[in-house]
């Protein structure tokens, strides 16, 4: 009678995920962090939107109207992208109060067959002078034509052409970019973190040894990234869904394509950059047997990252420069980089896939060096394991 055989590698390898899921999802850390980053999010939506809505305002009384000077006050203010707001006022007397309330900027006594004379508190700035003045000369201009006969005059329209009219929409693709980038860098921070200690804890503990006894090295390591990851994927999903959802309700963006494709890149770009770091953290973890140590080991990664979101910031500036143009391909680096190019000029097809491509070489070549590490230090405890002794560990 055979033996009852156990879970095959892919079970053990789901179990090992579906553990780091369910402990993560208890976890306060991550749901404060979590709900950190949304936060973070509504508010830049929030600037945002105080931001568009900050246009200059100017309330204009009107003391003796003569006809066509409301109109003329309006022209003038959109041409200055001013909203105008025009108040009848009865007398010099109620426009006095009115400026002592507060309640206008501002009171022209249009006096009839006299010049025009403008009430201020005590000084009038620049646009509201430039306001009354225009729509003053307007109106005047055109009573003396009407008084000359002049009645139908052939006024030129002057045309507007604009050299890069879609100057707007890559602003606002640059900007998406710019935001996701920052996402995408505090949750590979954040989740290669959870990597790392998870495995220095089950170090500590010595947990480890009794996984090892029923499944291998690379099934835990293949366990922990996909949990985490498809954990994460799910966090920048919901991040870019109510980012995309906001800037839409706000109505901060003209064509809701470019913003979704934009986020679409962003998550499709994390997927890689997770796989690359998650397995440079786990190898780092595992030489290190205590808490205290893991930030020594897993610095050169942390700086790799910090690298690749300042110069994905500086390449919003000059997508098309050399220092952007090289890092889009270097692996680590690629992610961070690659998104702000797409948003922010012409990337050839070929360059996203060359850089893809680089990418998944890069991960396979760290997987199957770092399995090894991983493999080799993982029962090795007492102080930090140099990675030659654990590449000398795991062939025996």
């Amino acid at each position: 009678m055979s033996e009852p055989r156990g879970p095959g590698g892919a079970a053990l390898v789901r179990l090992v995920a579906g553990r780091e899921i369910s402990a993560r999802v208890r976890d306060k850390n991550f749901i404060i962090s979590s709900a950190v980053i949304i936060v973070m999010l509504l508010g830049i939506l929030g600037l945002q939107v105080a931001l568009g809505s900050g246009d200059e305002e100017a309330r204009v009384g009107v003391v003796g109207g003569r006809a066509g000077l409301e109109q003329a006050l309006e022209a003038q203010g959109e041409a200055l992208r001013i909203d105008v707001a025009v108040v009848e006022l009865a007398d010099e007397a109620a426009a006095e109060e009115a400026i002592d309330a507060e309640d206008v900027d501002g009171v022209l006594l249009a006096r009839g067959g006299q010049d025009a004379e403008l009430l201020v508190q005590q000084s009038a700035d620049g646009s509201l002078q430039a306001i009354v003045q225009g729509a003053v000369a307007q109106l005047s201009v055109a009573e003396q034509l009407q008084a000359a006969g002049v009645t139908d005059l052939d006024v030129p329209q002057v045309a507007v052409t604009a050299l890069d009219p879609d100057a707007d929409q890559d602003t606002q693709r640059v900007v998406a970019a710019m935001i996701g980038i920052g996402v995408l860098y505090g949750l590979l921070i954040l989740f290669g973190q959870f990597v790392a200690q998870g495995v220095v804890e089950e170090k500590a503990s010595r947990v480890v040894e009794l996984l090892l006894a029923t499944m291998k090295p690379w099934q835990l390591l293949a366990g922990k990234i996909l949990g985490l990851g498809l954990l994460g994927l799910v966090q920048i999903v919901v991040i870019a869904v109510v980012g995309v959802a906001g800037a839409l309700a706000f109505d901060l963006v003209d064509i809701p394509g470019d913003l979704i494709s934009t986020a679409v890149s962003v998550v499709l770009w994390f997927v890689l950059g997770y796989a690359f770091f998650a397995s440079v953290f786990a190898v780092g973890a595992s030489l290190v047997s205590r808490q205290e140590d893991l930030g020594t080991v897993l610095m050169p990664t942390s700086l790799v990252l910090v690298v690749g979101f300042v110069v994905g910031f500086q390449a919003a500036a000059d997508p098309e420069g050399t220092l952007a143009t090289v890092t889009s391909f270097v692996p680590g680096l690629s992610p961070m980089v690659m998104p702000v190019r797409q948003a922010a000029g012409d990337v050839a097809p070929w360059e996203i896939a060359l850089s893809v491509v680089l990418m998944l070489a890069a991960v396979a070549l760290i997987v199957r060096l770092g399995g090894r590490i991983y493999a080799g230090a993982l029962l090795r405890t007492g102080g930090r394991t140099r990675i030659r002794e654990a590449m000398r560990a795991e062939r025996i």
